[in-house]
């Protein structure tokens, strides 16, 4: 975003960090306990490990916020600065998509919650497609009213959806049965097997850390606030990922809970009584609904920093008078129109699913990219600075854990997303070609 636009039009630390924590918490953290049940307790060290390797990542990206405070898109910007244009396109070109992936699926997830309260939208593709569109459009139109409005929308719906997941990990410490933490290692495989399947399950949970930073433009002091932000947003979460499943693990019985559809419902249901279902239900599609908000905001933002460096059609870096790039948002708001679509299309479930496992790999690899970018940006920046172990320590840290989480969304991913990622590569020769020509 242009930094001429007023600061009250601009982020603050809760929009921002409602943003981090929207943009991890969805739909699917409500399904996360029963998925787990199967390895036992041992599922909570999986979410701590996960927790620690997470916080390296958002110290890094909180770290390069302040080496780089005005600096929009992100990953991108990061691995660009860091590492030059091949790279940091690489990185954009493969977020990009993924996001638009991703938000079609959290658009089928908004859709099936809904199913709950109307059981129409379960029998009816063409209801559930048309119900589908009416929110994708109408959470880009709102975000083309500034990242104000979107980030307000952002801040309620974080709330909403994570007072009903706090209400069953606060109300279920009372309800526990110490009994149902055993046994600790369930999964008939070592200590060591299991810690590594759970942790690589929870670690998809944290997806979205960078959120704060992508909209640093737009962001007021930035210097700041994306930093606060990213740090509260993941402590925030870890808080309610790590008691909240504690209290669904300690309530029910992991032989009923691996058979359960809706855990947190189920588990509010012997805490608060049989209406607690239904608001729970809520939370799922309220969920859901925010995390579209959030990734919504941040697909205009993607493209539109690539683009404003001339590595992107420059339709992306077009603004409205509110200083939103708003074709950024309408074009990306087709691409997922278009991938949601394709699920409820017989035909096209399985090339709906092949492009999910495509996008996976392209959130993680910004990651990845940019903890080897901040020691390149430091001794830039900060070459007089101290503390050079710790610095060298953290990026070894953040690096090491990205590499792992790759590894662990398994060979498929890897090698998909690694063919995703070239197939970007005649986008970058177009784009330096026109760069070059003017």
């Amino acid at each position: 975003m242009p930094e001429t636009i007023p600061e009250k039009n601009k982020l603050g630390l809760w929009t921002s960090t409602s943003l981090v924590i929207g943009n991890m918490i969805g739909a699917g953290i409500f399904l996360m306990p029963a998925a787990m049940a199967s390895f036992g307790s041992i599922g909570l060290l999986g979410w701590v490990f996960s927790a620690i390797g997470s916080f390296f990542l958002a110290r890094v990206f909180s770290n390069l916020s302040k080496l780089l405070p005005h600096a929009t898109g992100g990953p991108y910007a990061y691995t660009r600065d860091g590492l030059g244009d091949f790279i940091g396109f690489l990185v954009a070109w493969g977020y990009y998509l993924a996001v638009a992936c991703a938000n079609a699926a959290i658009t089928i997830s908004f859709v099936s919650a809904l199913s709950t309260f109307f059981p129409v939208l379960g029998s009816s593709s063409i209801i559930a497609v048309t119900t589908g569109l009416c929110s994708i459009w109408l959470l880009a139109y709102i975000n083309t009213l500034g990242v104000v409005a979107g980030g307000k929308l952002q801040l309620v719906t974080t709330i909403l959806k994570v007072l009903p997941l706090l209400l069953v990990a606060v109300g279920g410490l009372f309800f526990i049965k110490v009994a149902n933490f055993t046994p600790f290692n369930a999964s008939g495989s070592s200590i060591v097997s299991a810690l590594q399947a759970t942790a690589t399950m929870t670690m998809f949970a944290f997806i979205g850390i960078e959120s704060a930073t992508v909209p640093a433009g737009s962001v007021a002091n930035p210097e700041k606030t994306v930093a606060r932000a990213t740090m509260l947003g993941l402590l925030i979460t870890t808080f309610v990922y790590i008691l909240g499943s504690v209290s669904v693990i300690g309530i029910i019985p992991a032989a009923q809970l691996q058979k359960s559809l809706t855990p947190y419902a189920d588990t509010a249901v012997i805490i608060y009584g049989s209406s607690a279902r239904y608001w729970v239900s809520a939370g799922i599609a309220i969920a859901a609904f925010g995390s579209l908000n959030g990734w919504t905001l941040l697909q205009g933002q993607v493209p539109y920093a690539i683009s404003k460096d001339k590595l992107f059609p420059p339709i992306f870096s077009r603004t409205n008078k509110k200083g939103v790039p708003y074709m950024g948002i309408i074009i990306s708001s087709v691409m997922v129109s278009l991938f949601m679509t394709m699920n409820y299309t017989k035909g096209l479930v399985a090339q709906f699913k092949f492009l999910l496992l495509l996008s996976l790999l392209s959130v993680l690899i910004p990651y990845l990219l940019s903890a080897a970018a901040y020691l390149v940006i430091r001794v830039r920046k900060t070459p007089q600075a101290g503390g050079w172990a710790g610095a060298v320590a953290l990026a070894v840290m953040a690096f090491g854990y990205a590499l792992w989480a790759i590894a662990g969304a398994g060979q498929e991913a890897v090698y998909y997303g690694f063919l995703l990622l070239l197939a970007g590569i005649p986008f970058y020769v177009w784009a330096a070609f026109r760069k070059n020509a003017n």
